[in-house]
């Protein structure tokens, strides 16, 4: 018998430096917050949400996608680990408005390439962690 899993329950990424990874994925991707420590908060909250490592859980979906800001090195995909990032979206086109706002942020990218399944779109974060977006192909 093995783990029969349905989904990824979520995916957290080590940054840096938390203010600068946010304002990269809230400006990219734009997601909800699920969970993040409000500046305001008592010791009870705080001990609540000490899971966060004074980072932030994003809305994806099903799904969660933090980032926990306490890496001191930087990233590599070649190391044993994560390699990439792939977020899914509906249609090439959607690749094709995302290329445009990523143009307009001035987050530098690959064209999109057809892969055969269907089409990506690479990009990095401001800790060179490796994105991509999907597309399935028509």
């Amino acid at each position: 018998m093995t783990i029969q899993p349905r989904a990824f329950a979520h995916v957290r990424l080590t940054v840096t430096d938390i203010d600068r990874s946010r304002a990269f994925y809230d400006e990219v991707l734009g997601l909800p917050v699920a969970f993040d420590l409000p500046p305001d908060a008592d010791e009870k909250t705080r001990e609540e949400l000490s899971f966060l490592f004074g980072g932030v859980i994003y809305q994806l979906g099903d799904s969660l996608f933090g980032l926990r800001p306490v890496a001191s090195d930087r990233f590599d995909e070649d190391r044993v680990g994560l390699d990439h990032v792939s977020f899914a979206v509906d249609s090439r086109a959607d690749l094709e408005r995302a290329s445009r706002h990523l143009d307009r942020l001035g987050v530098p990218h690959e064209g999109i390439k057809d892969i055969g399944a269907g089409y990506i779109l690479e990009f990095r974060d401001p800790d060179d962690i490796a994105l991509e977006l999907f597309a399935p192909g028509s």
